[in-house]
């Protein structure tokens, strides 16, 4: 069984939010979009989820064209259908009606060599001081890293 092929990260969510969530969705795409994404052609870094009419819906996630794809290319940020169920999708807009709730998107990849997921986080905004201890702490621990692998 062939391994899961990351196609994008999403690094800067990390950043941004404090993770609260995250889970596994499929996605919706159309033929020439899956063979730009296994050529690893995506970009995650404005994107985001909603929740329209009980379905969840990604946005702003730009796919790249397919090369040799002619009259069905479609436009790289289309909204594209995101696979939960019903339940899950109704449980995800009550909590991003929340303050300060988000769905964002950490990662794109191909599982198993066959089907595209997403994987989604439920995410919470960090203020400019969250952002800065952040780095101060990450600082640290590299510092005392580099002390231990000096000492020894």
């Amino acid at each position: 069984m062939p391994e899961d092929k990351t196609v994008a990260q999403n690094r800067k969510a990390r950043h941004d939010y404090f993770i609260v969530d995250s889970f596994e969705t499929g996605i919706v795409l159309t033929g020439t979009e899956i063979k730009s994404l296994r050529d690893g052609r995506a970009n995650l870094k404005d994107g985001y989820a909603v929740v329209k009419n009980g379905e969840l819906w990604l946005e702003n996630v730009h796919i790249s064209p397919y090369d040799k794809g002619t009259h069905y290319n479609v436009d790289p940020l289309r909204t594209r259908k995101l696979l939960v169920h019903k339940k899950e999708a109704l449980k995800l807009f009550q909590k991003t009606r929340e303050q300060g709730f988000t769905l964002v998107p950490l990662k794109l990849y191909i599982k198993q060599g066959r089907w595209a997921k997403c994987e989604l986080a439920l995410a919470k905004g960090k203020q400019l001081h969250d952002k800065r201890e952040a780095i101060a702490q990450r600082d640290a621990e590299r510092e005392m890293q580099r002390a231990v692998k000096d000492r020894g």
